[in-house]
């Protein structure tokens, strides 16, 4: 399912195995800290319009 899928995308595990390149490790990384940057802004939004 999708939502398995994106959970364990943001907990590190792994999904695949197989020779993965620096530079599509380094992808993911910089993906990941996007998408929590994204939350935390989702969330801080939500708490300034809640008050």
């Amino acid at each position: 399912m999708i939502i398995d899928k994106f959970i364990s995308y943001l907990t590190f595990r792994k999904q695949e195995s197989g020779e993965k390149s620096q530079y599509l490790r380094m992808m993911h990384g910089i993906n990941k800290i996007s998408i929590l940057m994204f939350l935390v802004g989702i969330a801080v939004m939500i708490w300034k319009f809640s008050k």
